[in-house]
């Protein structure tokens, strides 16, 4: 193997590490943190959507600290002035006749940003951030001052109903819906949340460089697309006969986010899998999220659909391995009968795997799917040392 062939293979196995140490402190924010790493692989933009208090500001925090990126956060509301983004002006350069923003530690500096309800900005900050996002210029005045951002991240509480915020939205090629954690994840949630309280949030394990970084989103540009084309081309016709709209940016640019898809996955060349990234493209509205799902779900090989669903049971099995580690080593009745009802729930769990290994030919899915099966298997063994079995 060539030193460049090394060098590109050693980088293409970065981009899964960096997404497993961004999610660590969290509970079933995989989805999430596969949207900010995408992003930032492909230098676009994302919006989050969904209620406060669902990781967003902290995944994006982690994400910086991870790349080692200067970072800038604030909450926008229609009061806010421009000032407290972009930064003051100089009063004495305006004496002197000149027009100088002070931009030190405000956003025309930072690589990775995140403003927190983006869409109750007032229009003099919203016309702006339009343009840096287009162009990486913050154009003030007199002046024209190049921005040093990565990526931008916005949260909403809502999908923007107003026409004159179109324009905005779409300049966020990726858009993921932030839902809360599912009941079953409720065990881990608290005990993570718990962990936090006491001793913060862990320090990484592993850090990526600016210049890794920019490796990295050369090699997006460089993915063999060719064989997903055809596909692609039929989902688009598929989503808009479904009442689904890409704008023809969108579009253009879903090519950019497959690539990025493949690259996250330590490959050069898209394969059909790589389409499921167009579920962070295509919807628009909040019912959207769940349609696209189903479209991608039917017109993709069944073995995206096994593996979306063995991913699923993986995360789930992955927090009740941490819900059954929470439990004293001697459990009392309740604690035993809790664990009981938890292997049991296993133990269908498994069958339901082994099921999809004799469904499907696909050597991915049962490579995947006997994985999964040993880690149930690790689980519930145990469960049996817990309840002395």
């Amino acid at each position: 193997m060539s030193t460049n062939s090394s060098s590109k293979g050693r980088l293409l196995e970065l981009p899964l590490k960096v997404l497993n140490e961004l999610v660590r402190p969290f509970v079933g924010r995989e989805e999430e943190g596969k949207a900010i790493l995408l992003a930032l692989l492909t230098k676009e933009h994302a919006v989050l959507i969904g209620e406060p208090g669902t990781a967003k500001s902290a995944l994006i925090r982690r994400a910086a600290h991870i790349l080692n990126m200067r970072f800038f956060m604030y909450l926008l509301t229609r009061y806010t002035e421009p000032a407290e983004l972009f930064g003051p002006l100089d009063i004495n350069a305006l004496r002197e006749g000149r027009y100088v923003r002070i931009t030190r530690n405000k956003l025309p500096e930072a690589e990775i940003v995140f403003l927190d309800e983006i869409f109750k900005a007032n229009s003099a900050i919203l016309n702006t951030l339009l343009t840096i996002m287009n162009e990486r210029v913050l154009y003030d005045g007199y002046t024209e001052i190049a921005v040093a951002l990565w990526s931008l991240f916005g949260a909403s509480n809502e999908i923007p109903e107003d026409p004159e915020l179109e324009a905005l939205y779409d300049r966020f090629l990726i858009r993921h819906y932030v839902k809360p954690v599912t009941e079953e994840l409720w065990g881990g949630l608290l005990e993570r949340t718990w962990a936090i309280e006491r001793e913060g949030y862990p320090e990484p394990h592993i850090k990526l460089s600016r210049s890794e970084l920019e490796e990295l989103h050369k090699l997006v540009l460089a993915v063999d697309l060719e064989p997903i084309k055809p596909k692609l081309l039929k989902l688009f016709s598929t989503f808009e006969a479904k009442n689904i709209h890409l704008t023809d940016r969108r579009k253009g640019k879903s090519l950019k986010l497959i690539a990025a898809h493949a690259v996250l996955n330590g490959r050069l060349k898209a394969v059909e899998e790589d389409l499921m990234a167009l579920k962070f493209i295509a919807p628009h509205d909040i019912d959207d999220f769940e349609r696209v799902n189903v479209i991608l779900s039917e017109e993709l090989r069944t073995a995206y659909r096994f593996l979306r669903e063995l991913e699923d049971i993986r995360v789930s099995v992955r927090e009740v391995d941490s819900y059954v580690s929470s439990f004293p080593a001697i459990p009392s009745r309740f604690v035993e009968y809790r664990l009981i009802e938890i292997y049991r729930d296993l133990e269908a769990t498994r069958e339901r795997v082994l099921t999809m290994i004799k469904e499907s030919n696909d050597e991915k899915v049962q490579r995947v799917a006997n994985e999964v099966i040993e880690y149930i298997d690790h689980v519930m063994e145990k469960i049996k040392k817990k309840i002395g079995g």
